[in-house]
């Protein structure tokens, strides 16, 4: 059974052109073939990266984030109330009234004190400037090693200058060292950044980013099991090109850097337009669609590889529109915060930081028989809350 789907899995007729077969891809006449093989180095590598990324933030970044004033925050927790932490880790983040009234009997509580642990509980889970600073100064360094590697892989190569090239001889096309690693490299980085999902920053794009980063794996993939690997470069090298800018611009913004953080962001906003919305689609899609057919008649594999080029177009297209967004704002001077952050619930918090200090010159007061004081408050008891952390920006993105 597994062998008969192993075969129909790697049945040639689906993944090369109908003259050609896995025969035609074996190393021979000094030619060396990118094998299916290859990528298992990819989860070793991925989880090496993970290791290395541990090492950077801890040993570089803390300390680069200290030089530019970037500090933990450290909020009060709530108060371990079992009921409530139930509902917090397994249905809601933000109940509806109705199930705030049935916390309310369940914990003795009255309403005004568990909407109280609930904006608390949320705040303790806000991820910090240092963190997200941190983040950003990973992947702003590996994109940019991987651009400048990229470049000096590809600024000899006819492909880049002529798409046309990239399907001359096609498949017969012997994978150089600098591809391979090229290749591994990126696949290793993005497997990574799916390991690392569940503790990294979230936010309104989660899932679009994830959708993005299997897309990408799934067509590198498929991409270097057919030789489809000059296209393949160029797509890697097109992405990387404003993935560099973006970083940068979020690192000035966590050091509140403001204009340096601007006039990242436009040049950032400019290039994504570029090579995203313009080279992306009408240069490399282009190659794919229209080229291969003048060589072979088009199958499986062709369609499939052009498909999960326009999803990616697809997800650049949704991003275009947010940044769009954001420039409008940028441009009228009304951007406080990130088009991709989760802000609904900031907004609430905010909204309530004038009650809650009016209740704090109440703090001597009993609340439903319990006594608050500025001893509970800092024990973590339902006293007034703290002033919600400010994490809104002025005119800066990211």
């Amino acid at each position: 059974m597994f062998d008969t789907l192993y075969e129909w899995f790697w049945w040639d007729k689906i993944w090369l052109p109908e003259e050609l077969s896995w025969a035609d891809l074996e190393d021979k006449d000094d030619r060396v073939y990118a094998k299916a093989s290859h990528l298992y180095v990819i989860v070793p590598y991925a989880f090496a990266f993970l290791f290395v990324r541990y090492m950077f933030e801890r040993w570089i970044a803390t300390p680069l984030a200290a030089s530019a004033g970037i500090k933990q925050k450290v909020h009060l927790k709530a108060q371990d109330i079992p009921t409530l932490e139930l509902y917090y880790t397994t249905r809601c983040r933000n109940p509806a009234q109705s199930d705030i009234d049935g916390l309310s009997k369940k914990s003795s509580l009255s309403v005004r004190q568990v909407e109280r642990w609930f904006r608390r509980r949320r705040r303790q889970d806000r991820p910090g400037v240092l963190k997200k600073f941190r983040e950003a100064s990973w992947r702003f360094v590996f994109y940019l090693f991987a651009f400048i590697g990229g470049v000096i892989a590809l600024y000899d190569k006819e492909w880049l200058y002529d798409t046309r090239e990239v399907w001359t001889d096609f498949p017969k096309q012997s994978m150089l060292q600098s591809q391979y690693w090229y290749y591994i490299l990126e696949m290793s980085f993005y497997g990574c950044l799916l390991f690392s999902v569940a503790f990294d920053v979230k936010r309104k794009d989660f899932k679009e980013q994830i959708i993005h980063h299997l897309a990408t794996l799934v067509l590198l993939s498929f991409s270097w099991c057919v030789n489809y690997i000059r296209i393949g470069t160029l797509v890697m090298l097109v992405h990387d090109a404003s993935d560099v800018l973006l970083e940068s611009a979020k690192l000035f913004n966590y050091a509140k850097w403001e204009k340096t953080c601007q006039t990242l962001f436009v040049l950032f906003a400019i290039v994504f337009m570029v090579t995203r919305l313009i080279i992306f689609p009408f240069w490399l899609i282009h190659c794919t669609w229209v080229y291969p057919v003048l060589h072979y008649p088009a199958f499986f594999g062709y369609y499939f590889f052009n498909v999960m080029l326009v999803v990616l177009l697809c997800l650049h297209i949704f991003w275009a529109y947010l940044i769009l967004r954001m420039v409008r704002k940028f441009i009228f001077g009304t951007l406080t915060r990130d088009e991709r952050s989760d802000h609904e619930e900031e907004d609430e918090e905010e909204s309530s930081q004038t009650e809650d200090e009016g209740e704090q010159q109440q703090r001597h007061k009993p609340v439903n028989g319990l006594a608050v004081d500025e001893k509970d408050e800092k024990n973590g008891c339902f006293g007034s809350l703290s002033p919600p952390e400010n994490i809104c920006w002025s005119k800066t993105v990211y």
